[in-house]
């Protein structure tokens, strides 16, 4: 059984391993964003909501070493906002209507997705399209309904959510320290 678990993740490793161009480019995207003092705006429902906030919290904080705050906010961290919208909007449009009033031209939205196919997260991505601000969608399995509506995307090709959030986090940490070494 730990045989296989460990597997698994390693095969998911080896996937990431080929995307190594990629990585560079989003995490160089990030890095782009805060240098012009714009904002990182993220969201995720469920396990991935935990990952988005996890990502700004590193950025407003710190990830390794003492460095100034860095512009970034979790869309799924404000319940008085979220079950405001849900009620008069829908759960759709959780995190498209704070987009709407937060975004701003130059920022980037970083959604989590382990399935891709959240109607909040599809809604987002299009809202981000419609700001005119970029995007990278971190996604699971084969992307789905998300797929092709980010700037930029990260599938992990897994049907394991459990292995999908374990490589965002992984991503996540790595966008972390690549931020923190250009703003060392």
């Amino acid at each position: 059984m730990l045989t296989e678990y460990i597997q698994q993740r390693q095969a998911a490793f080896t996937d990431l391993e080929q995307m190594q161009e990629t990585l560079l480019c989003v995490a160089g995207t990030l890095v782009a964003v805060l240098l012009r003092g714009n904002s990182i705006l993220t969201c995720g429902n469920g396990g991935s909501a935990a990952e988005a906030q996890h990502l700004s919290t590193e950025l407003i904080g710190r990830f390794k070493a003492n460095r100034r705050a860095l512009p970034a906010i979790s869309l799924n961290a404000d319940g008085s906002a979220l079950t405001c919208i849900a009620n008069d909007f829908g759960a759709d449009e959780i995190f498209s209507r704070q987009l709407k009033g937060f975004a701003k031209p130059g920022d980037c939205l970083v959604a989590f997705s382990s399935s891709g196919n959240s109607p909040s997260i599809v809604r987002a991505l299009e809202a981000a399209r419609a700001a005119g601000i970029e995007s990278l969608a971190l996604l699971g399995k084969d992307g789905g309904a998300s797929k092709g509506l980010a700037t930029r995307e990260i599938i992990i090709p897994s049907s394991s959510t459990a292995v999908v959030q374990e490589l965002h986090l992984f991503l996540l940490h790595f966008f972390c320290e690549k931020i923190e070494e250009a703003f060392a």
